[in-house]
């Protein structure tokens, strides 16, 4: 599972990075060193944009989308906070997630992300305590997560209110690494930049090859370090939870 991570990058090195020109792009919120679910944050799609013709490739464009994944069908705009992962193993079959994998996959960028390691300590309420770790690139790039996207619409408002329309994303996870499987089970997926556009054109619709872009950030190539457990309380969001804990001989 990836239920916290760091997005930092400003929106000019995400718009160098991702090759989006800036006429495509949204204006964002800031750093968040602490992004949770229903939160809206950064993330690259790729469309035919609607004055190019049928013929023209696809352009990347930079979004602020919602965390959490709401399927057409979803009643309720809470419902995403269920949808925040979809495991690669099952994606292209899950009902929630099918149709998005086939023609609607987004780049999610990531600086970090945080998993939590259960502990021999134990707490008042006699559970087992967690240590929070960050994990991240050891050559300090933005780490390209695979993700789906779906447009929701809130009928409950009226037609004519902007904020019907609801933009929302979920980010693919697998089984983790040897490495990082001794803090948790599951990691995000990653696509490497080779695959970008592939994996962005809606136009491609082949399962098989889709399935076959995405891996784990390879193994060995994330800095894994205790963090503070200020990062448990969602309310804390500064560059101090991305600071590693001293170590001690």
């Amino acid at each position: 599972m990836c239920g916290r991570y760091a997005s930092v990058a400003s929106r000019a090195d995400l718009l160098e990075r991702f090759a989006v020109d800036e006429n495509n792009a949204d204006e964002l919120r800031g750093q968040d060193f602490n992004v949770t679910p229903t939160k809206t944050n950064p993330v690259v799609i790729a469309r035919v944009l609607p004055d190019a013709g049928d013929d023209a490739d696809p352009a990347r464009e930079l979004r602020a989308f919602r965390w959490g994944l709401l399927p057409f069908w979803a009643k309720t705009l809470g419902a995403g906070a269920k949808m925040i992962n979809a495991r690669a193993e099952t994606v292209h079959e899950k009902p929630a997630y099918r149709s998005a994998f086939k023609s609607r996959r987004a780049l999610i960028p990531c600086d970090a992300f945080y998993e939590w390691l259960e502990t021999e300590q134990v707490g008042k309420a006699g559970r087992r305590l967690k240590q929070p770790f960050a994990l991240r690139p050891a050559d300090g790039s933005t780490l390209p997560l695979a993700g789906l996207y779906e447009v929701w619409y809130d009928k409950a408002l009226p037609h004519d209110d902007p904020n019907r329309v609801v933009p929302t994303y979920t980010i693919v996870t697998t089984t983790a690494t040897d490495s990082v499987g001794r803090i948790h089970d599951r990691m995000p997926m990653a696509i490497a930049p080779d695959h970008w556009d592939a994996w962005l054109d809606p136009r491609n619709r082949n399962v098989d090859e889709l399935r076959g872009l995405m891996a784990p950030p390879a193994d060995g190539g994330l800095d894994m370090f205790a963090v503070s457990k200020a990062v448990n309380n969602v309310r804390n969001n500064g560059p101090e939870l991305l600071e590693p804990l001293p170590t001690h001989d």
